[in-house]
């Protein structure tokens, strides 16, 4: 994974292409709640984040899942320059 996030320019998405990206599967054995925020990580904007997370949370997936190392995703990402927004919002869904 890429240190830093770039900023994702784009159209508006919408709550199903959102929701669409529960249904990301991973084919290397991770955690697939955490194999699901990375991909969300990579491919949306902070306030698009910011709402798929509300979606991740109410379908029951675990915002403290970790992947082979036994890192989670907030963890992953802390050391990120960039990612202050995407920080926050795992916090305020209850990442820790």
């Amino acid at each position: 994974m890429k240190k830093d996030k770039q900023k994702v320019i784009g159209e508006d998405v919408s709550d199903e292409r959102l929701k669409g990206l529960l249904t990301i599967q991973s084919h290397d054995g991770t955690n697939n709640d955490y194999h699901m925020l990375t991909n969300a990580y990579r491919a949306l904007r902070e306030d698009d984040f910011s709402r798929f997370l509300t979606f991740f949370i109410a379908a029951g997936h675990n915002i403290n899942a970790t992947n082979k190392e036994g890192e989670t995703f907030l963890t992953t990402i802390s050391s990120h320059q960039q990612a202050s927004v995407y920080i926050n919002a795992l916090k305020q869904a209850g990442a820790s």
